[in-house]
């Protein structure tokens, strides 16, 4: 039996190349999923993208996704990281720390910090500088 998967190459397409925009997913909406499929199913959801944008760009079987949606396959844990790009949220990553316990935090890079201490000290210099002029302001009316 011949497979379903639709590679751009095979018919002479150019693979989709659409990202979502990132979204705010509430995580109230993320916790009612009972499983990481269904977590997956929720992502693909909010993006907007049609399910044949997400499987053809993810390389995956038209079948196996179709399975993987209804619950009966497994999502390859190999491409969640593409999945999560592609869709533009972090629904399937919520939905497994949620349920070992844990709570996500994004971490800064070193450059982030940095530029965060420059960004806090800059406005902080901002606003003596307003207050030292108001002040010099007031003593020569």
């Amino acid at each position: 039996m011949k497979s379903n998967n639709l590679r751009a190459v095979d018919n002479h397409e150019l693979p989709l190349a659409r990202r979502a925009d990132d979204a705010e997913l509430p995580m109230a909406l993320v916790v009612k999923q009972s499983t990481l499929c269904g977590a997956v199913a929720l992502c693909v959801q909010v993006s907007g993208l049609d399910d044949k944008e997400v499987y053809l760009s993810l390389g995956i079987d038209a079948g196996h996704w179709t399975r993987i949606m209804k619950g009966d396959a497994h999502f390859p844990l190999n491409k969640l990281n593409d999945l999560m790009n592609l869709c533009g949220n972090e629904a399937p990553l919520a939905w497994l720390a949620n349920s070992r316990g844990y709570e996500l935090k994004l971490l800064k890079s070193e450059a982030e910090r940095r530029v965060e201490v420059e960004h806090n000290a800059r406005m902080k210099a901002e606003d003596e500088n307003r207050l030292l002029r108001s002040l010099l302001m007031s003593k020569s009316a």
